[in-house]
């Protein structure tokens, strides 16, 4: 086996990933305008959806190949990295003000779906029909938003549509797709080489490459000064990986897990109710707290290497 072959590849398909991303979103926000469809609309679904796209590519890819452990992994190991590394460090240079609603709302939500996949896991298997209702509780939850008629605070790219567009969505979608296939593949074959758990590479290298692309809006927006954007982000993006990625991948093929992978659920349930109680103190995020969620992400990765 090749192992510096595959490597590369890894590498190279993380970019991929970015790249592919970045012109989803682009191009589909500038359709989406052309087409008279409102911010609202465009934030909840094109922009959201597309930043999640390589997490959606990578599951359910490996979810159809009899990768459950990469399956889980990476939206498991996504999820750390967006609400342990990534807010954590934007936290870190800026405190973050917590609107109330992002707690009552979708901060409850995310640890009543952090809950509801360890109910449904407990038998070790997700299933159809328990991916069925995981989907339609994200599409009650857009509902609910759309109905409220709130704007959603996201980082869109500006400009006006061309022709372009539409063959860079999707060349885009393309990009992502095949960026996908091949690091799964090549994740596996360094995992089995090293006799590493699939489940280890999928919450550490996949899932850190696919965050990429939140991790660029995160980025983005904090050079734009705007650092409330980040964590309302960062929780969409949780979500949808939770509720539409996994729900989807499952509907496709049932994935199974062992128990350890099981208690990584549980890990990441914990985490969630020490992230909710952090934005209740104060209605805010310090710096003191951004450093607390960078060393509860190290842990929680220790923990699966060890």
């Amino acid at each position: 086996m090749n192992i510096p072959l595959n490597i590369f590849i890894i590498l190279i398909t993380i970019l991929g990933l970015w790249g592919g991303a970045v012109w989803v979103v682009d191009s589909a926000t500038h359709i989406a305008k052309k087409l008279g469809v409102s911010e609202l609309i465009i934030g909840l679904t094109v922009v959201a959806i597309a930043t999640s796209l390589p997490e959606f590519a990578v599951t359910v890819s490996a979810a159809i190949k009899g990768r459950s452990a990469i399956s889980l992994g990476n939206v498991v190991g996504s999820n750390i990295f967006n609400l342990g590394f990534i807010l954590g460090l934007v936290t870190v240079i800026k405190s973050i003000s917590i609107p109330k609603k992002l707690l009552t709302r979708d901060g409850f939500l995310l640890l009543g779906t952090g809950i509801m996949l360890l109910i449904f896991f407990w038998d070790h298997e997700l299933n159809f029909f328990e991916g069925i209702l995981l989907v339609s509780t994200l599409g009650i939850y857009l509902y609910i938003l759309y109905k409220q008629k709130e704007s959603i605070d996201e980082e869109v790219p500006g400009g006006n549509f061309k022709w372009m567009d539409i063959p860079k969505l999707i060349i885009g979608v393309g990009v992502i797709i095949l960026s996908a296939n091949y690091l799964v593949d090549s994740a596996s074959a360094i995992a089995r080489h090293f006799h590493v758990s699939e489940w280890l590479i999928g919450i550490t290298i996949v899932a850190a490459g696919t965050s990429m692309p939140e991790f660029a809006t995160s980025i983005v927006a904090l050079k734009k000064g705007r650092h409330g954007i980040s964590i309302g982000n960062l929780v969409g993006s949780d979500l949808f990986n939770m509720l539409g990625v996994l729900g989807t991948a499952s509907i496709m093929k049932p994935l199974h897990i062992s128990s350890s992978e099981y208690f990584g659920l549980i890990l990441l349930a914990i985490s969630y109710i020490i992230l909710l109680i952090m934005m209740r103190t104060g209605w805010k995020l310090s710096r003191v707290e951004g450093i607390l969620l960078l060393l509860i992400a190290i842990i929680r990765w220790s923990i699966d290497f060890f």
